[in-house]
């Protein structure tokens, strides 16, 4: 059983026709891509759109993924949703499919009060055999996971947390209000993994991971030689092929669009997101060209 994840963990996007159904070839042709550079991958996340779609759905893209990586990678599920009885059938299923650990947010879109939270989590770790994380993700679920709870669900069986609310005091708190608790860290994201580095931090999950694994990579072996004068430098790189996700609009749109410029595959998100016109996606490729890693 996993200890701790390590590694580049991008969150893996999931793929859809125009016809709003699950492109099965497109999502294999990702996964392909993805494992020579990375060391794990987490499923139906934020951006694989895990809430979008149908409980088949999500075990469906758990299953390819499987199929895919076999034991080469480590895969993660994230099995959150408004319900309990949705989680716990997506977190048994992610078990018999063979995926390492699940993660789950919060309850979402209702506030939830502690006691309701501690319940949702106690039972999700007692349905499965495999570590259970915590998701924190504050902007998407509408409330976040303090330390002092995170404690309290550790101390229920809890193994570790996703932060995605990135902020580096809130990551630092749980690093530091961890200690001496069997309980791993992973950032949510790839803006500020050097720093994260530093820190004590040994996994992240980028988005921009999907597009751009070989960059994420480089900047993960820097960080972990120790090489920070490296590592900032490629953090750089890293965050101004953000900058052109944010100002191309919609991060997960910018994914399906950077995939079809470097030769992945040619698919969308599910509805209601909608494809880039194409003088945006020019935009983008000149800017990725400019920073040369197009």
């Amino acid at each position: 059983m996993i200890e701790r994840l390590q590694g580049v963990i991008p969150p893996l996007v999931t793929p859809f026709t125009k016809d709003d159904t699950l492109d099965e070839p497109s999502l294999r042709a990702i996964v392909r891509f993805l494992k020579p550079h990375v060391h794990g991958l987490f499923v139906c996340g934020t951006y694989g759109g895990g809430p979008l779609m149908s409980l088949e759905e999500r075990c469906r893209v758990l299953e390819i993924v499987k199929e895919e990586t076999g034991s080469e990678l480590t895969v993660t599920v994230h099995v959150g949703s408004t319900t309990l009885r949705d989680t716990l059938v997506l977190a048994r299923h992610a078990e018999r499919a063979g995926a390492a650990l699940v993660a789950s947010v919060p309850p979402y879109y209702y506030p939830h009060p502690e006691r309701e939270v501690l319940y949702f989590y106690q039972q999700l770790v007692g349905a499965v055999g495999i570590p259970v994380y915590v998701y924190n993700n504050p902007k998407a679920v509408g409330y976040g996971v303090s330390p002092d709870l995170l404690r309290k669900l550790v101390r229920l069986g809890v193994r570790g947390v996703k932060d995605s609310s990135f902020d580096i005091l809130v990551l630092t708190n749980f690093l530091r209000k961890m200690q001496g608790l069997a309980c791993d860290v992973v950032l949510g994201t790839e803006a500020m993994f050097t720093a994260a580095s530093v820190l004590g931090v040994q996994a992240f999950i980028p988005g921009l991971g999907n597009a751009f694994p070989e960059l994420c990579r480089r900047l993960y072996d820097a960080a972990m030689a120790g090489d920070y004068g490296k590592a900032r430098g490629i953090q750089e790189t890293v965050n101004a092929v953000r900058e052109v996700m944010y100002e191309a609009g919609s991060t997960l749109v910018s994914v399906f669009a950077m995939l079809e410029l470097r030769g992945v595959c040619r698919a969308v998100p599910r509805l209601p997101f909608l494809p880039f016109e194409p003088t945006v996606v020019e935009k983008m490729r000149q800017r990725l060209v400019e920073l040369r890693v197009l």
